[in-house]
């Protein structure tokens, strides 16, 4: 025992005394050695906070040794990202005896550096109670929006602002007194071995960035291996996770990069195939998927009016299994056709608004309400109609232009946008606009102007009062929870909401001759200890209306299905390329199916088995009992229909197929 307690001191003096010969070597490198150290220990640091924080998955998987081996490999390359600039730029000014003139860059550079390095960190808890992820590509996407954000931001997370700022003033206070008092002026090797140390540096910075002696460089498939995704993601840093996602938004890789190539012949036979009818013809070579849709209403067109319910998924609806939360649409479901077994398509509402409107696949890149390509001349349903002589109109309680609806919407057939700005009042604003009692008001307003017209309309109507930070009017509902502004409230008060729109629909001019449906457009915070938590992907869907009969749906179901089988309902046929199924006509066990996208995986789904596809990684096939997913036995034939469904979209998008 004295022997060892012996060792220590003489091991602290032996550091104490390397250090500064190491330091008077490196000369003004030496400033990225005390960098890098400091910024490992503090990402290791908060990565040692996350997994603890998240303990029980951590923990239950066995999973600490891989976040950390798989975490310091991604940390090092993200600070060679960082280092390598300056270094570089220092090491030439060293050669010609210039590095104090850059003393003042090198710094500020690095304090900022190490203040992204915090902040990022910082507000990752508050990122995973949203989205069970680190912060990603949904990060840069709210960005473009600092109006809307900023007011739910300073409405429900003071608490976490405040603490992103005062971590923010001290890491700069800290960081900035540490490197000036750590500055090296001259380095004491001679000149040939300055030069052999700077080309040793820079070869390890690059190795460092890359990560990996493959072809490739370090990306977040190489440090994957949970079937959570969390768990993956722990092993990320938060700034490496938002640059990733920039290079990849920058980029908007294709699904085949990501999960593998088929060729378009065998694609497009695999998903025609799957398709409904299997009598249908496609003669359009420009447009693959399209074919006649025969409708089962051949009486008078309908008026169509959706309902797009904000962040509603299945555990909210008492009907389905959930919290007793949505007693209207509960009622619905005993009145309407309800369905038990339907599926979003993503975790996003251009997602969900891409499924509804436009019936296109889900794809890795952004929804196509987004993309360049698809702003002019793409498929919708509101197009569709418009050239069957209907009107079409979008009405929004918050500003249209948000995720670039407005543009999308009228680019692509809707004539009218009703969003807060066209209101006649609003007695409730919240950070996301009009509550939903304003927006229904508006929306009977609209109704009622559209049947005056003598034509036949489409209607969209989009909610938000269930929307962090859950704004919403006093005194309206028997709170749920204690708190009054908590999802589980601002859901009960969207539902009530939309009780008081059916009570006056029920009594309107527009009653009769309407097809409705309430539809979610995805769940809220969707989250689990798998690689695509499925069970967080069932919505609720009813489609109500005087000539609607009583029907429990229990078939599996997608969103991709919604659009086709309300086109039908309403009677109008025509000739379209989406590869829904219509509802409403009878379909073989052995084409139902729905396909999820979370973040960059997919999954496909049919009967009780579930095929999910990563990038870069082999495709994996599980039974899904239970709400989870039960590694099996890889079924080939089932996995092709995966990747030729997930590869549609975006072959589809990129040849401008879906017109």
């Amino acid at each position: 025992m004295g022997l060892k307690l012996n060792f220590i001191p003489k091991i602290t003096v032996l550091i104490v005394k390397v250090i500064p010969q190491v330091k008077n070597a490196l000369g003004p490198v030496w400033i990225f050695v005390v960098f890098a150290v400091l910024a490992l220990g503090f990402l290791t640091l908060a990565r040692f906070g996350l997994s603890v924080w998240q303990g029980e998955r951590v923990f239950g998987s066995h999973a600490w040794f891989s976040i950390f081996v798989g975490g310091l490999r991604v940390d090092i390359a993200t600070l060679s990202y960082i280092i390598m600039p300056v270094l570089l730029l220092t090491l030439l000014m060293q050669s010609v005896g210039w590095q104090n003139k850059i003393r003042s860059l090198i710094k500020i550079y690095l304090v900022g550096m190490s203040a992204l390095l915090v902040f990022f960190e910082v507000i990752t808890p508050t990122f995973i109670n949203e989205y069970d992820l680190r912060p990603n590509r949904l990060f840069i996407e709210y960005l473009i929006y600092p109006k809307e954000v900023s007011k739910m931001i300073f409405s429900g997370y003071k608490l976490e602002i405040l603490i992103a700022v005062i971590a923010l003033i001290l890491s700069c206070k800290f960081a900035g007194k540490v490197f000036s008092h750590q500055w090296q002026s001259k380095s004491s090797l001679t000149r040939l071995n300055q030069s052999i140390l700077a080309l040793v540096l820079v070869c390890l910075t690059i190795l460092g960035a890359r990560n990996s002696l493959g072809h490739r460089p370090l990306n977040p498939a190489m440090v994957s291996f949970s079937t959570d995704h969390l768990l993956n993601d722990l092993t990320l840093n938060s700034l490496y996770s938002v640059a990733f996602a920039v290079k990849q938004l920058s980029n908007e890789q294709s699904s085949q990069d990501y999960y593998g190539k088929m060729p378009a012949d065998e694609l497009l036979s695999i998903v025609r195939n799957n398709m409904q009818d299997s009598q249908a013809t496609f003669t359009d070579k420009s447009a693959p998927t399209n074919t006649f849709h025969t409708a089962t209403n051949n009486t008078k067109p309908k008026n169509l009016v959706i309902i797009l319910q904000e962040s509603l998924g299945a555990r909210y609806v008492g009907t389905l299994g959930g919290l007793p939360l949505t007693p209207n649409i509960d009622a619905l479901y005993q009145q309407g056709w309800g369905f038990d077994n339907l599926y979003a398509t993503g975790t996003r509402s251009v997602r969900g608004i891409e499924a509804i409107i436009t019936g296109f696949t889900p794809t890795p890149s952004r929804a196509v309400v987004k993309l360049d390509k698809s702003q002019r001349d793409f498929f919708t349903i509101a197009d569709f109609l418009a050239k069957q002589n209907y009107n079409t109109q979008f009405i929004y309680g918050g500003e249209s232009h948000f995720d670039n609806m407005r543009s999308f919407f009228l680019g692509n057939g809707f004539k009218d946008i009703v969003d807060t700005n066209n209101f006649n009042k609003i007695d409730f604003n919240g950070s996301w606009g009009a509550s939903d009692e304003d927006l229904y008001d508006q929306a009977d307003i609209e109704l009622t102007k559209l049947k005056k017209q003598n034509k036949p309309f489409l209607s969209l109507i989009f909610s938000s009062s269930n929307h962090s930070p859950y704004e919403f009017p006093d005194d309206k509902i028997t709170l749920y929870d204690k708190q009054k502004q908590t999802r589980n409230n601002a859901a009960k008060y969207a539902d009530y909401a939309l009780g008081t729109f059916i009570e006056k629909a029920k009594k309107s001019s527009y009653w009769d001759d309407t097809v409705f449906i309430v539809i979610a457009d995805h769940d809220s915070r969707v989250s689990g200890a798998s690689l695509v938590p499925i069970d967080h992907f069932r919505i609720p869907a009813v489609i109500f209306g005087k000539d609607i009969a009583h029907k429990r749906d229990n078939q599996l179901a997608s969103q991709l299905d919604i659009p086709v089988t309300l086109l039908s309902l309403i009677g109008v046929s025509g000739k379209h390329p989406m590869i829904g199924h219509d509802l409403s006509k009878p379909i073989s066990d052995n084409k139902q199916r729905a396909m999820m996208q979370y973040d960059k995986n997919f999954a496909y789904m049919h009967d009780n088995k579930v095929v999910v596809l990563q990038p870069q990684k082999p495709a994996t096939t599980y039974t899904y009992s239970n709400n989870q997913l039960v590694p099996c036995k890889n079924d080939e034939q089932l996995i092709k229909k995966a990747l030729a469904h997930a590869n549609l979209g975006n072959l589809a998008y990129t040849n401008g197929w879906y017109h």
